[in-house]
C-alpha cells in the first residue's frame, strides 16, 4: 500500500505554552465568565428568586383557592404576608420568603420535629457531566419550597455548586469561605463559612479551587496527627456537628474523584445519591465509584477499625433519553442496583438544558416562554424527587427519635425554622 505524502505545517501543532502563558489564559477564562454572568444576571449581575402568584402558593400549601383567600382575609388568626398586587400582569404575586412563610404554616406536621437534627446527603459520582451540581441544588431549592431549613457544601474544588447560587468562585470566594480552614485545624465548626444565598431558606458553604488544598492539608495532618487520634475521613463530620440543630437538611455536592474531600463527604453523611444517566459510559464508571470506595474504606480507613453504615444509598437516573440505547441502559441499572434505583427520574429536556446555561435551574423560572408541557414533565421530575426524599429524611428523623426515646434522652431540638 502506497504511503501518502501530505505536508502539514508544523507550526498548526506546535504552539509552545509557557506557565505565564497558562496563567493569562486562566484570567481571560475568568474574565469571559464574569461577562457571561453580568449579562445573563443583568442588571444586578446577581441571581434573584423567582416568585409566586396565588394559585401556586396555595397549591404549596395544600389548600383550594378559596381556602386560601379565606385564610388570607381572616381576621380572627395571625396575620399571613398578603403578597402584592402587580398591576401589569393583573396577578397577586409573593416573594419566595412570603411563600415558605404560608408553606412551614400549613406544613408544619411534616418539618423537623423535637428530637430530630439535620439529615445530611452527599451527591457522589465519579463521572464528571451526569448532574451531581444540578440534583444538589434543586434538591436544595425543592425541600426549601417545602419549609425545611438547608445548607448546601460545595466540596468541588471546580466550585459548580457555587455557581449556580450566582457566585463566581474565583471572585467571590475566598479561603475563609470554605471548609479548607477546617481542613487545615485552623477552626472546628464548619459556622464560619456559611453565608446566606439568594434563595430563601438555603444557606452554603461555597467552594473554589483554592480548595483543593486539602488534599494536601489531610494527609500532612494524618502523617503528624495520627498519635492524637486524628482521622482525615471524619474532619467534617465533626465540623458541621455544631449546626446540626439548625437545618432539617444539608446537602454536600462532591468532586468526580475519590479524593480527600469526596471521602469526608460520604462519611459525614447519612446517605448517598448517585446520578446516573443511563448510557454505557456513565454505567462503567458508576460500577468504578463502588469498587473504588469499598477499596478505600477495607483497606485504609477499615484498617483504623472504623465502620461506617448508610441510612439510604440510591441512584438517581438523570439526563434521560427516550431512545433504545438509554432504555437498554436503563434496564441494565435497574438490574444491578434494584431497589435502590429511586422512583423518581430526570429527563433530559430543553427546559433543563436551557436553565442550566443561564447558571440557573427549573426552580428558578418563574415564566417558562417555551412548551407549557414541556416545563411541566421537567418540573414534575424534580418535584417528585424532591417529595419522595422529604420521605426519607422524615424517616430518618422517625427512627433517630426513638431511638432517641429508647434510651432515654432529652430532646432539645427545635421544629425547623
Amino acid at each position: 500500500m502506497k504511503e501518502l505524502e501530505i505536508t502539514i505545517p508544523s507550526e498548526i501543532f506546535l504552539q509552545p505554552s509557557t506557565m505565564a502563558d497558562i496563567k493569562a489564559q486562566a484570567q481571560r477564562a475568568s474574565v469571559m465568565v464574569e461577562e457571561i454572568r453580568a449579562k445573563m444576571l443583568a442588571p444586578s449581575a446577581s441571581k434573584t428568586s423567582p416568585v409566586f402568584i396565588q394559585k401556586e402558593v396555595a397549591e404549596a400549601c395544600g389548600l383550594e383557592p378559596g381556602q386560601f383567600t379565606y385564610r388570607m382575609k381572616n381576621a380572627d388568626l395571625p396575620p399571613l404576608p398578603a403578597g402584592h398586587w402587580d398591576a401589569k400582569s393583573r396577578r397577586r404575586e409573593f416573594s419566595l420568603a412570603e411563600t415558605r412563610t404560608w408553606v412551614k404554616e400549613f406544613r408544619k406536621d411534616r418539618l423537623r420535629p423535637a428530637g430530630g437534627e439535620a439529615v445530611v446527603i452527599a451527591v457522589a459520582n465519579f463521572k464528571g457531566g451526569v448532574g451531581k451540581s444540578t440534583t444538589t441544588m434543586t434538591m436544595a431549592q425543592g425541600l426549601s419550597l417545602l419549609g425545611h431549613r438547608v445548607l448546601i457544601i460545595d466540596a468541588d474544588p471546580q466550585g459548580s455548586l457555587s455557581t449556580l447560587t450566582g457566585l463566581v468562585p474565583d471572585i467571590d470566594v475566598q479561603e475563609e469561605d470554605t471548609f479548607l480552614p477546617l481542613c487545615l485545624g485552623e477552626e472546628e465548626s464548619i459556622r464560619y463559612a456559611i453565608r446566606p444565598t439568594y434563595w430563601d431558606g438555603l444557606d452554603i458553604v461555597a467552594a473554589a479551587p483554592l480548595l483543593f488544598g486539602i488534599e494536601f492539608s489531610l494527609p500532612a495532618r494524618q502523617v503528624k496527627e495520627s498519635r492524637d487520634g486524628f482521622e482525615f475521613w471524619n474532619v467534617l463530620n465533626l465540623g458541621i456537628d455544631d449546626v446540626r440543630q439548625d437545618y432539617d437538611v444539608i446537602l454536600i455536592d462532591t468532586a468526580p474523584a475519590l479524593s480527600y474531600g469526596t471521602v469526608n463527604a460520604l462519611y459525614a453523611a447519612n446517605g448517598i445519591i448517585m446520578p446516573l444517566p443511563p448510557n454505557a459510559l456513565d454505567f462503567a464508571s458508576g460500577a468504578q465509584f463502588w469498587t473504588l470506595f469499598t477499596d478505600l474504606t477495607e483497606n485504609l480507613i477499615g484498617a483504623a477499625g472504623v465502620e461506617k453504615t448508610f441510612d439510604f444509598i440510591n441512584v438517581l437516573l438523570s439526563r434521560v433519553d427516550n431512545d433504545d440505547a438509554s432504555t437498554m441502559v436503563r434496564k441494565w441499572i435497574i438490574q444491578t442496583y434494584g431497589d435502590k434505583v429511586l422512583p423518581a427520574e430526570i429527563p433530559r429536556t430543553v427546559v433543563t438544558s436551557a436553565a442550566s446555561a443561564e447558571f440557573n435551574t427549573v426552580y428558578d423560572i418563574s415564566r417558562y416562554d417555551g412548551n407549557a408541557r414541556t416545563y411541566k414533565r421537567a418540573r414534575d421530575a424534580y418535584d417528585n424527587l424532591v417529595q419522595y426524599m422529604e420521605g426519607v429524611v422524615r424517616a430518618v428523623w422517625q427512627r433517630d427519635i426513638k431511638r432517641k426515646q429508647a434510651s432515654g434522652q432529652t430532646s432539645v431540638a427545635m421544629e425547623g425554622a
